[in-house]
């Protein structure tokens, strides 16, 4: 349930705000007159939800180019344009030997 608060709790208890705002990752909702005009978060919060709405772009810009038929690269252009071989193998590396232990 989201946590509201007045706007008179904003001027006069301000550190609490800011409190439960970085303990609890949760942004406050401030009233005016009992209307919706503030939210209030802490830094890490608004970044997590401005990396959340690219993340969200670039999956709707993928989808629209899946849309219109773009079926992407081969893995083999892919290694090319990297750099690396197309013929390396692409399973996973050989198990280091254990090291014995010295008596």
């Amino acid at each position: 349930m989201p946590t509201i608060r007045p706007i008179s709790d904003l001027r006069n208890k301000s550190h609490e705000i800011e409190s439960y705002c970085r303990e609890s990752g949760e942004p406050v909702f401030i009233t005016r007159n009992g209307e919706d005009d503030l939210v209030v978060m802490s830094q890490a919060a608004y970044e997590r939800d401005q990396a959340r709405l690219e993340l969200y772009r670039l999956l709707d810009e993928a989808e629209a180019d899946v849309q219109a038929g773009d079926r992407g690269v081969s893995t083999a252009t892919l290694r090319k344009r990297l750099g690396a071989s197309a013929t390396a193998p692409a399973g996973p590396r050989p198990a280091a030997k254990p090291r014995r232990r010295a008596a």
